[in-house]
């Protein structure tokens, strides 16, 4: 297995969270659960000229592009190991994508779409998968990215006043669209454009993300102490987020947890 992730260039940093390339070939298990994060991303296979969608009864059901973008979920989804053959992706921060690409990214929430439909002819996979090493396609990637900011790139600066306020202290949505001066239904329909899913939903999630790292980490702490740190009311609220989000209780994750912090592998 190789792995490699970076953060990009500074003109991109508020962007684009990772760059990130996986070589991972006959893997032990055919599918892993993918844990959902607040984020976007873009997929492209480098050995194979599709990536496998599958269902929740953990069935390869689907066929999809070479490359496709990937909206933001509030649920598990499941991939097909035998995609990790090789493949590069791209991490937005929340706003990123939208922001980059001049897209909705409400539009993009719980589906996976191909990356031709918003950025034709650009075949970065195909290049990518002609060049030898895994830093010269990071590298390749980054510039494709650094070509498109300067021709379209553009935040909306309330989601990240939002973020940050969010991410600073414990606001209610209310709260936090007063304090950027909007209504809530305004910071909410500007949010969905641009993160790809409600304010509420997206502190959600990044409280569970926050329970995964500590999870994965192997913080041995009892879970009721565990959910308080990570912003639950109590040990009934955390356990019943953990398995809305991610089809499983904290033990299993746990016991499951791999080398990447949101794949969990099937057995």
């Amino acid at each position: 297995m190789e792995y490699l992730a970076q953060a990009p260039n500074p003109l991109l940093r508020s962007w684009v969270r990772t760059l990130w390339y996986c070589r991972a070939p006959r893997l032990p298990h055919r599918r892993e659960r993918v844990l959902p994060n607040g984020c976007m991303q873009i997929i492209l296979s480098l050995s194979r000229r599709h990536l496998t969608g599958c269902g929740e009864d953990e069935k390869a059901d689907v066929r999809l592009p070479q490359a496709i973008v990937v909206g933001a979920r509030t649920r598990y989804g499941l991939v097909d190991t035998g995609d990790m053959e090789e493949l590069a992706g791209i991490l937005f921060e929340p706003g990123g994508f939208a922001g980059l690409f001049r897209e909705r990214a409400d539009l993009f929430f719980e589906r996976s779409i191909g990356l031709d439909d918003v950025w034709a002819g650009a075949r970065i996979a195909e290049r990518l998968s002609e060049l030898p090493a895994p830093a010269e396609k990071l590298k390749a990637l980054e510039a494709f990215l650094t070509h498109l900011f300067h021709r379209r790139g553009r935040r909306s600066h309330l989601v990240d006043q939002a973020i940050h306020l969010f991410r600073g202290r414990a606001l209610s949505v209310a709260q936090c669209a007063r304090s950027v001066g909007v209504s809530e239904r305004r910071l909410s329909q500007v949010f969905w454009e641009q993160v790809g899913m409600g304010p509420k939903m997206w502190c959600r999630i990044r409280r569970f993300q926050a329970a995964v790292r500590a999870l994965h980490k192997g913080v041995d702490v009892p879970w009721a102490e565990l959910a308080l740190r990570c912003g639950y009311y109590d040990q009934s609220h955390f356990a019943n987020d953990f398995h809305a989000f991610s089809g499983i209780n904290p033990t299993t994750y746990s016991a499951r947890r791999g080398p990447w912090q949101n794949h969990v592998p099937l057995l």
